[in-house]
């Protein structure tokens, strides 16, 4: 109900962005994308599209059935990831961090400009990150999922963002996009980068772009 929405979570309805409907068939084959799928770090300079980057997220978290469940499987259905991202050059989208709402299928801006330098930055220093047309970012409110399975959960959440992650890497093959996951960087300098919430903690970097 509205009148339980923090101010933060008014803001993100203020500044929410309908995305267009994912597409939920291609005539490019899983197999295609497993045997072409490769880490790209050079980025050229050209966006990528509002319809790529939903593609990519709904890949990643989208939501496939009625009762919620997504595209990627989570233990006990409990849906610790959260995914952001970090905008560049996308048309029709400003410069700025966004979060991603599975359901329904949309983002909200959380903040305006541009911080992919400072994503690079955290990458200890890794240059192409600032390069790429978009970095998404996979975060995780663990509390989520250990409440239920306890210690346990942590390794849970962590193969759970391998799931997401990798969906997200064989649509960016299949939409013929260049991309790379990156786990090398500073928790504390992502999580100011984005302001993330307390209790959510950054997991998988991926910038994607094209050549």
């Amino acid at each position: 109900m509205d009148s339980a929405r923090t101010p933060a979570s008014q803001a993100e309805a203020a500044n929410s962005i309908r995305l267009p409907p994912p597409r939920l068939d291609s005539e490019f084959a899983l197999e295609r994308a497993l045997r072409e799928r490769r880490s790209v770090r050079a980025f050229g300079r050209a966006a990528l599209t509002q319809t790529e980057v939903g593609q990519l997220l709904w890949a990643g978290q989208g939501v496939t059935a009625p009762d919620g469940l997504r595209t990627a499987p989570s233990a006990g259905a409990l849906f610790p990831l959260e995914l952001y991202v970090v905008v560049g050059s996308v048309e029709n989208l400003d410069p700025g961090i966004y979060r991603y709402g599975p359901q329904p299928h949309r983002l909200a801006r959380i903040a305006a400009g541009d911080v992919r330098a400072d994503l690079a930055r955290a990458a200890l220093g890794q240059d192409f990150v600032a390069r790429a047309a978009a970095v998404l970012v996979f975060a995780a409110v663990e509390e989520r999922t250990t409440r239920k399975y306890g210690k346990r959960g942590v390794r849970y959440v962590h193969i759970e963002v391998g799931h997401a992650a990798q969906n997200v890497f064989l649509q960016a093959t299949a939409l013929g996009l260049d991309a790379v996951v990156v786990g090398a960087f500073n928790d504390r300098m992502v999580q100011r980068a984005l302001n993330l919430p307390e209790g959510e903690a950054p997991l998988y970097l991926m910038p994607v772009g094209r050549h």
